[in-house]
């Protein structure tokens, strides 16, 4: 669920009043990357030890939905509702219409294989509720999604795709 403001006008004795509704979370529409979905709820137990446990089964997945420009993902922050973040040290491209998929855990990264890793065995997202902020390097908001897990996720399999 993209957050976006809506305005309502409302006219009442000869004035209009303009009436804010939903988060003050505005993003960059033009920003060529989106969320495309996560999987915020690892498979099986949660278990964050390096060796032997899922967090590398969970993940972010982040789109170029450009249809022409390729986009380095290198100083964009990836940053959950308390404040967790995820910065991209280095250069990783993404061709028009291409994705990488931000892995939890210990891995090497790889262009051919659309993964970063966070290099961190700690979960990020909540599995009942979180929000997922993409920043450009600027600090700009590129998108952002809120989720509940009951509301959000009807299969209970974990996984959130967003549309994009």
């Amino acid at each position: 669920m993209r957050m976006r403001h809506t305005l309502t006008a409302v006219a009442a004795a000869g004035t209009i009043a303009v009436i804010a509704a939903g988060p003050a979370q505005a993003t960059d529409s033009s920003s060529a990357l989106k969320i495309k979905g996560v999987q915020y709820d690892a498979p099986g137990s949660d278990s964050n030890r390096c060796s032997g446990g899922n967090t590398k089964d969970e993940y972010l997945t982040i789109k170029n939905y450009s249809r022409t420009a390729t986009v380095d993902l290198k100083g964009y922050v990836v940053k959950d509702a308390t404040g967790n973040k995820f910065t991209f040290a280095a250069s990783h491209k993404l061709e028009p219409g291409d994705y990488v998929k931000l892995r939890g855990g210990k891995g090497p990264d790889s262009d051919a294989g659309n993964v970063v890793y966070r290099q961190n065995c700690n979960f990020i997202w909540n599995n009942d509720k979180d929000t997922i902020n993409l920043l450009k390097p600027t600090g700009a908001k590129a998108d952002v999604h809120s989720y509940i897990k009951r509301a959000n996720d009807a299969d209970g399999n974990g996984y959130i795709n967003y549309p994009g």
